[in-house]
């Protein structure tokens, strides 16, 4: 039986005189060998047959069939966009021109905060690498493989060691800039304002449980590192370099690929108010699956950023090296490679210029990551929506951010 007219159930047999698709078909005629056909016995002329496009009533003069009207909207309506990214799933460019919108929208909040933490961090450079670097011991050419590497690496202990507080300064300045910088980026994506200091005040309450998993990572990242150089430094010879070599290579593939799977730990734990282990465990839930996708896009931010800073920093090296006598002559002769306060103070500016760009940028792919893998897998956009008092949605009284 049809329920419906020129629909048949799928499974059911046609009824008598209907086709598989269930319409009336002509009366069944027989043919010259005496067996069933379905077609009439009077046909039309060869030739004469036309398409049902054929009969296609005319429109009428003056009426226009083909074009629909310039306020009819034929196609998807449009995402809602309250702030510097629409509200569904973004693309990769999508992603990039927010963060950079972002920047560009509320220059003056993003600047004061980016300007003072490169500041800050570029002073600190500046002073541990005039009197705490030690100068580069000079590498024995007639000396082994082994010695040569076991030389490298004590000159870059040395060098760690020496630029050590200035590492704990810039890592304390850069926590500060990523949690002001998560608020601020989370109230772009809604279209609000927000001011350095009501960022500040969002922000100051979770700052010691980011520190904790800030340290949490980079403990991570130095047990890794150390369980793989371990074996290779402990046997020497020929075989410890070349183990040292493929433990290090092994210990930065499993560095890359924990950083990625916890890569949105941080916006978790700031606009979800999650504790440090919680958020660990909310990134690697919401990169699974698209490991290879949250790591090309980062990639190729900071390949951009890479550039970024090198277009920058030539131009200030080329002038710091020509202001500083000094070093400049050093490079002529051979003899020295060391600059004094000219260079340092050049080449300082030139990273104060960068920093204050590269940090907003970097922190805003990562929140719109974060965002965007929200959006895909729990319908984030909906939210942001009635937060942003988008009309047809209900409004979330005091709904800020993107947490949930």
């Amino acid at each position: 039986m049809n329920d419906t007219p020129g629909w048949t159930s799928p499974g059911s047999a046609p009824s008598d005189g209907q086709d598989d698709s269930g319409v009336q078909g002509p009366p069944a005629t027989a043919d010259a060998n005496g067996s069933a056909t379905q077609w009439s016995k009077d046909q039309p002329p060869a030739g004469q047959w036309t398409s049902p496009t054929d009969r296609t009533p005319q429109p009428a003069p003056g009426q226009n069939w083909g074009t629909p009207p310039p306020h009819v909207n034929w196609g998807r309506p449009p995402a809602a966009k309250p702030g510097v990214i629409p509200l569904r799933p973004l693309g990769m460019g999508e992603i990039l021109d927010g963060a950079v919108k972002t920047l560009r929208t509320y220059w003056r909040t993003v600047l004061s905060i980016t300007v003072t933490v490169a500041v800050i961090s570029q002073i600190a450079d500046i002073l541990a690498q005039r009197y705490l670097v030690p100068a580069a011991p000079e590498l024995n050419p007639d000396a082994t493989p082994a010695e040569q590497l076991e030389q490298s690496l004590d000159s870059a202990q040395a060098s760690l060691i020496g630029l050590g507080p200035a590492l704990l300064v810039t890592m304390m300045a850069s926590l500060v800039s990523a949690a002001l910088l998560t608020v601020v980026i989370s109230r772009a994506v809604l279209g609000r304002p927000v001011s350095l200091g009501s960022a500040w005040q969002e922000a100051r309450p979770r700052l010691l449980q980011l520190l904790g998993l800030t340290l949490l990572l980079a403990a991570m990242t130095v047990a890794i590192v150390s369980v793989g150089l371990f074996p290779g430094l402990l046997i020497g010879g020929a075989a410890g370099v070349a183990l040292t070599f493929l433990g290090g290579l092994g210990a930065i593939v499993a560095v890359i690929w924990l950083m990625i799977r916890f890569s949105l730990s941080s916006p978790a734990l700031m606009l979800e108010r999650r504790g440090v282990v919680q958020a660990l465990k909310r990134s690697a839930k919401l990169v699974q699956g698209t490991w290879w996708r949250i790591f090309g896009i980062t990639l190729l931010t900071q390949l951009l950023i890479f550039l970024f800073a090198m277009i920058i920093a030539i131009p200030f090296t080329i002038v710091g090296i020509a202001v500083d006598g000094e070093g400049f002559e050093g490079l002529l002769s051979g003899t020295a490679t060391t600059f004094g306060w000219p260079f340092l103070i050049v080449t300082g500016i030139g990273g104060v210029i960068t920093s204050a760009i590269t940090y907003p940028i970097s922190a805003g792919v990562t929140v719109l990551l974060y965002v965007d893998q929200r959006i895909r897998r729990e319908a984030l956009d909906l939210e942001l929506a009635r937060a942003a008092g988008l009309p047809g949605y209900d409004p979330t009284p005091g709904t800020d951010t993107v947490g949930g």
